[in-house]
């Protein structure tokens, strides 16, 4: 099943969305926004999915085309939204290129923040920041919606608990982040609103790609229309998501709507290119002694898609460029 939330108030409008993302319908009768549907989802995803059925089928009432720029971010805002850093060989790789030791327990103990998820910008709205020095970087991932998940809950109980799954361009304000860093209390300047794939898929929709809690397909990133990576979401992935929500549920319930990151999808190959210019940054200072790749300017575009292995986009394409405040 796929759903999305169509721009209305400050919580969308949801849609049940066909299979091939052409066609989508309102379904106010069962729930008005995705958050209600989390809030009762073993109720209300039966009949949600009865409705994508007669939708691909092609009989639904009251379906019209669907245009992923009139979306916001399936979940326009949320309770909770908690990265993590699940490919450990990206940490690895930054560390190494400022000289610092990596920790042993980096490979046992995921590293995860908690972002602001007040207000999420949609699929193909803006970048927005005061200036190019601050250092605009995107960053691809997938991420996870969970129902209420119990505190204390086992990576072996946890899957149990991811409902539908998106793509995530978690933008970072590179040359920021130090100085917060060192001040010991985490991100908060540099990590502004956090951007989501127009539509949200139950794991079902993946078939085998599906496995192990994580997804086995490679995550595109076209940067100003060059292909800037494509690295395999499945392979090199230390923590799969179940570790991840067990992780960030050890003292604590997780809400219904509560949405967990991946972090930076990065694989050990570097021939499949970066999902953040961050890395390629990092792999152009070990290689040549300085990096090459300048962060985003203002004008500059990303766009961020996965595809099934028949080539057909599975939630459709987060496609964004870069703007000063205000203009």
């Amino acid at each position: 099943m796929k759903l999305a939330s169509l721009r209305h108030g400050r919580d969308g409008q949801l849609v049940v969305v066909s299979r091939d993302l052409s066609r989508c319908v309102a379904v106010p009768h069962i729930a008005p926004t995705l958050q209600r549907a989390m809030d009762e989802w073993a109720h209300l995803a039966p009949r949600l999915m009865r409705v994508y059925e007669i939708l691909n089928d092609g009989d639904a009432d009251g379906a019209k085309p669907f245009n992923s720029r009139d979306c916001a971010s399936p979940l326009p805002r949320a309770y909770q939204w908690a990265d993590g850093s699940a490919y450990v060989t990206h940490v690895e790789l930054v560390r190494k290129a400022r000289g610092a030791e990596m920790p042993p327990s980096f490979w046992t103990d995921p590293l995860m923040y908690q972002g602001g998820s007040d207000s999420f910008i949609g699929p193909c709205d803006p970048i927005s920041a005061g200036d190019e020095a601050w250092g605009i970087d995107f960053e691809a991932e997938v991420a996870v919606i969970t129902d209420d998940v119990p505190p204390g809950v086992g990576a072996s109980g946890a899957e149990h608990h991811i409902k539908l799954l998106m793509l995530v361009n978690d933008v970072s304000l590179r040359n920021l982040i130090p100085s917060e860093l060192a001040k010991n209390f985490g991100f908060f300047q540099s990590k502004p609103a956090s951007a989501f794939s127009p539509v949200a898929v139950t794991p079902d929709e993946l078939g085998e790609a599906w496995s192990g809690g994580k997804v086995h397909l490679p995550l595109t990133v076209d940067f100003n229309g060059v292909r800037f990576g494509s690295p395999n979401a499945g392979e090199d992935m230390t923590f799969s998501f179940p570790q991840l929500i067990a992780h960030a549920a050890k003292t604590r319930m997780l809400g219904a709507g509560t949405i967990v990151g991946s972090g930076t999808v990065a694989n050990k190959d570097h021939s499949h290119g970066s999902c953040c210019i961050a890395e390629r940054r990092t792999l152009e200072q070990l290689e040549h002694g300085a990096p090459r790749t300048p962060f985003m300017k203002f004008g500059d575009r990303v766009r961020i898609e996965m595809f099934d292995s028949e080539g057909r986009s599975i939630f459709g394409a987060i496609d964004q460029d870069v703007i000063r405040y205000g203009s």
